[in-house]
């Protein structure tokens, strides 16, 4: 019998007008994590997709082995049946049912057409035991955080026998302490004789638990390298991601900081629903033209909510304090007078918040100023064609056309999109949101080019980040947040993770 439990032979799919994968190979064997690297749009999902079913045999070529046995799914519940289970980056939960209904949703326990709502509990009880999870199983899923929801899928999907586990980016929304629990109970799954498949972009993850790693890019196999025979080491593995060496993470950047553009005094913000509790207590910041200022704090610490306190009070309720534009107040009430005056937010929600994934590219980036493009109300459409373009070129954003539906590009160049929109709209004061979120490597130095060549031209940037050693690389100042205060403000020069992780793990005392 094969060492194997999947193979993949010669996998090639075409959707109009691109071949995301050509002649792809992909071997894993049984009982071992499997790590899946690639760029965004090197293939990783689509691979997973046609493996599950979701892109059902016949629209695809090749073929597929499990255990052995050729297989030619027609759809999820198909591989399903065999014991392979796909975990999507988004997560397929219902929010307002219970973590046992979410289990067994489609799967339910019935005796004679009807659910045995006592043997749906103590199974699910046992489940969460083994992912480790101190809930009840009645707890509806929009009460526990992203970290508990990804146990509850893996419940989920051990609940369906699964042999085959697939994680496409499981610990993306993840924080460190639950990133780590989630890592190990992989590894413990492996104890067991479960075979995973992980799709990450955090390299040293996938060291921690990888036996082998499969190589993508432009929708072709690299290579297969095995972590305990081969010299494997970031520097390769990036290699055969990008094509290229990446000698430093971060580009090179002399700052040319100038005047204090921008500033932010005694800001305090109530939680939108719950008056009274205080979100931000008294927060004061100041960024300078050319100045990239860091904000750093654990999931929880107010980031976000300030971020998006400042543009337009798009966040929170009897919010107080002042901003100051060039030194004069100004008074931001809403969105568009956030924009008149220069302020620009990247979301850290991308597909929800910060494009219409239902339209083309060009309309997404003349979006936040149609003004520039229109005139008696009547849109430009050659002038916003060449602007598109322009910033197509410039931003090196893959895709065919500028008429592609947004909702088809990879995440790295979605979030291309997004910048391009926020530049166009000439923004002296940028405010990036986990900029980086879900992105390889080789699109992450890229969009860091663009964030250095915005503070070059005299932006002021402030850059919000869960990855410390982002920040250490990419700011001028970093500000840390802890509850809602900031707890703590370091130059680069005297920036490591050990006094940021200090400040952010210091309470209000």
């Amino acid at each position: 019998m094969s060492d194997f439990i999947l193979e993949m032979r010669g996998i090639t799919k075409t959707f109009p007008g691109v071949k995301a994968l050509e002649n792809v190979n992909l071997k894993v064997k049984e009982g071992e994590i499997h790590a899946l690297c690639g760029e965004n749009g090197a293939g990783k999902s689509t691979l997973m997709k046609v493996l599950s079913g979701v892109y059902p045999h016949g629209s695809y070529e090749g073929d597929i082995l499990f255990k052995g046995e050729v297989c030619e799914f027609k759809d999820i519940k198909q591989s399903e049946s065999l014991g392979i289970v796909i975990i999507h980056q988004e997560l397929a939960l219902i929010p307002y049912l219970s973590i046992a209904e979410n289990i067994f949703l489609g799967n339910e326990q019935t005796k004679r057409g009807i659910i045995n709502w006592n043997e749906t509990t103590i199974k699910t009880r046992e489940l969460l035991a083994t992912v480790g999870l101190k809930e009840s199983p009645n707890t509806h899923v929009i009460n526990i955080g992203v970290g508990k929801q990804q146990l509850v899928e893996i419940a989920k999907a051990l609940s369906k026998k699964v042999k085959l586990l697939i994680l496409d980016e499981p610990t993306a929304a993840l924080n460190e302490d639950d990133s780590e629990n989630l890592l190990n109970l992989i590894l413990e799954l492996k104890q067991q004789g479960i075979s995973s498949i992980i799709i990450s972009h955090k390299l040293n993850e996938i060291e921690k638990v990888a036996d082998s790693i499969t190589i993508l890019r432009d929708g072709k196999t690299i290579q297969t390298l095995d972590m305990h025979e081969d010299q494997v080491t970031e520097d390769v593995i990036i290699k055969g991601m990008v094509g290229r060496d990446l000698t430093h993470r971060y580009p090179e950047r002399v700052p040319n900081i100038g005047e204090k553009i921008f500033e932010v005094q005694n800001w305090q913000v109530d939680h939108p629903e719950h008056e009274g509790r205080k979100m931000l207590d008294n927060i004061n910041i100041h960024i300078q033209r050319g100045e990239i200022v860091g904000v750093a704090g654990l999931m929880g610490a107010g980031r976000t909510e300030l971020a998006m306190s400042i543009f337009g009070k798009s966040y929170g309720r009897n919010i107080q304090g002042k901003l100051l534009l060039h030194g004069k107040e100004i008074q931001l009430n809403d969105i568009s007078t956030a924009i008149q005056h220069g302020i620009a937010y990247v979301t850290e929600d991308r597909k929800d918040y910060g494009l219409v994934l239902i339209d083309d590219i060009k309309r997404n980036i003349s979006l936040a100023n149609l003004s520039k493009l229109s005139r008696h109300g009547v849109i430009n459409e050659n002038e916003e064609v060449l602007v598109a373009e322009d910033y197509r070129e410039k931003l090196k954003i893959k895709t065919p056309s500028i008429l592609q539906k947004t909702v088809n590009l990879s995440g790295g160049n979605q979030q291309k999109v997004v910048l391009s929109k926020w530049i166009y709209a000439q923004p002296e004061i940028l405010i990036l949101d986990e900029p980086t979120r879900g992105i390889d490597v080789g699109a992450k130095y890229e969009i860091y080019s663009i964030v250095n060549q915005l503070a070059d031209e005299g932006k002021g940037i402030l850059f919000i980040s869960s990855e410390l050693p982002e920040l250490l690389g990419m700011c001028d100042r970093i500000y840390v947040m802890s509850e809602g205060r900031i707890t703590g403000e370091v130059n680069r020069e005297d920036a490591t993770q050990e006094v940021l992780m200090k400040s952010m793990t210091r309470g209000r005392g």
